[in-house]
């Protein structure tokens, strides 16, 4: 039985009402969100909106969703009408509908034009059918399965403890801005000074002040794809323009520096790169980088913001050079980095920025507007983090064996699978596989596969499989799968993959 008629929230919608005779497959439902949340007609909701429980099998919990502010009505219309079988829930418009109309309730064209994330879609969707009983498969979230080390915990909890829960610098307390300059100049042959150092809510909040910092309208980013999904974003909301440059699955989806360089203008003043790569687990080598860096030397305006939030989870013999390492790129390169994937912090927001001290400065000024200073309890935590030793010692390297093992396993799997074609990562914890072979293929009781967010909703939908569609990297050949999960969800997730697309190779050539 289909997932079908199912009223889901997530951070996107509050909820969605459906009244249907025959209600729309689940596919049918989520196929156009994934594609365009825009294609979805907004509607308010009034307090008697009507909720649906629909029982799943092989589930004991019913699956309830109440009714919220907010819906999104998925209607099937027809000459502007309500098509016969559909039926959907309207309501009395709220209270801005009501205002005079010289009222001007608009949103700023900045944030209308940004795309939701699909990894959000799909996690969230995956929770909340976990949550319901829905035996969902999660290979979605880049969020390590592991505990965060008891020593950083603890760390944590004796600031509690000890009273430290008041705000800190907004640059970072002393101590925590020392321990990267250490772990800096240690593990990365980087001298910084803690001016030079801003500590922020994660990595994603010292990229965007990073790109806001730097960027003018008209400005270009340059941004090798598949990329991480904000990168794109982030740009727009500086009125820069994104300029996306594919790379290849035969080249392990590495930066060819000979189209790097014929994509430069004089506009070019931000280039994009994360080694180890979300989502393609792709290592740049020195050699590489050492090209990339002669090409940016011939462009004066040109900076480099170097994601390195994967550094410690890399398999050897791949090792991690820094960008702002190699001759020349020391002062047009703003390094990131963070705590959430090595070490297992995702949920305690920390990360930060290294760069030269105008940059960095600008930065502290915008995040002082913004949010102020990082968790101070979660500072005293990353220090802790710091002081495991190397890449983390002992203990970060027990989780880098998981993930290579995990790894492993994948690769031998998927290559073994018809049609389908891989690029063996070298860092991070995702494999961004590509399946297009089996684009053009219809699935019975679903409907035609033709890109990547109807193939991860097949397999969401019939397989309970949760992944996440590659167009929303830059690359609608593939699908990106985390292995930031145990083995044996892993085989559990490989034999439902394998299964879900034997009955697709009937209908196409593989």
């Amino acid at each position: 039985m289909s997932l079908i008629g199912m009223v889901l929230h997530s951070n996107f919608f509050r909820s969605i009402a459906l009244l249907t005779p025959t209600p729309p497959t689940f596919s049918r439902l989520y196929i156009p969100l994934l594609k365009s949340l825009d294609s979805f007609t907004t509607r308010t909701s009034s307090a008697a909106a009507i909720s649906r429980v629909q029982q799943y099998p092989d589930s004991k919990k019913p699956i309830s969703f109440q009714p919220l502010p907010l819906s999104l009505s998925y209607c099937s219309r027809k000459s502007g009408k309500v098509s016969s079988s559909t039926v959907c829930a309207m309501s009395k418009p709220n209270d801005a509908e009501t205002l005079p109309s010289s009222v001007d309730t608009s949103l700023s064209p900045r944030v209308k034009s940004l795309k939701s994330s699909k990894t959000m879609v799909i996690s969230d969707l995956a929770a909340t059918l976990v949550q319901s009983g829905v035996p969902v498969v999660r290979l979605a979230a880049g969020e390590p399965d592991f505990d965060t080390p008891k020593i950083i915990a603890e760390a944590g909890i004796n600031a509690i403890r000890d009273g430290f829960t008041r705000y800190s610098l907004n640059a970072g307390i002393t101590e925590l801005r020392e321990a990267i300059c250490r772990k800096l100049k240690e593990e990365n042959g980087l001298s910084y000074a803690p001016d030079q150092i801003l500590v922020s809510n994660g990595a994603k909040q010292s990229l965007l002040q990073a790109v806001l910092a730097v960027c003018s309208p008209g400005d270009e980013v340059i941004i090798p794809a598949p990329y991480w999904v904000s990168y794109t974003e982030q740009a727009r909301l500086a009125d820069a323009t994104p300029v996306i440059i594919p790379t290849k699955i035969s080249d392990n989806f590495l930066l060819d520096p000979k189209v790097l360089e014929s994509k430069l203008t004089e506009k070019s003043r931000l280039l994009i790169l994360c080694s180890p790569s979300n989502p393609t687990g792709s290592v740049y080598p020195k050699s590489l980088l050492e090209e990339i860096a002669l090409i940016i030397a011939k462009h004066p305006r040109l900076m480099v913001l170097s994601d390195e939030i994967y550094e410690h989870i890399i398999y050897a013999p791949a090792t991690h050079t820094s960008f702002a390492s190699l001759p020349d790129m020391y002062d047009r390169t703003l390094t990131v980095n963070g705590f959430s994937k090595a070490f297992a912090m995702t949920g305690w927001r920390l990360g930060y920025l290294a760069g030269p001290k105008h940059i960095v400065a600008a930065c502290s000024k915008l995040q002082g507007q913004v949010s102020s200073g990082a968790s101070s309890i979660s500072q005293k935590a990353g220090v802790a983090a710091l002081g495991l030793g190397k890449a983390g010692g002992e203990t970060v390297a027990e989780m880098v064996k998981a993930y290579r093992e995990r790894r492993d396993f994948l690769v031998k799997s998927f290559r073994e699978m018809e049609g389908v074609k891989i690029s063996e990562p070298q860092g991070a914890f995702y494999l961004f596989i590509d399946f297009s072979a089996y684009y053009g293929s219809e699935a019975e009781g679903f409907g035609l596969i033709n890109d990547s967010s109807s193939l991860a909703l097949y397999f969401l939908d019939k397989f309970q499989v949760a992944v996440v569609p590659g167009d929303a990297f830059g690359d609608d050949s593939c699908i990106r799968i985390s292995y930031a999960t145990s083995l044996d969800v892993l085989r559990v997730a490989v034999e439902k993959i394998r299964k879900a697309l034997e009955p697709l190779r009937a209908t196409v050539s593989v």
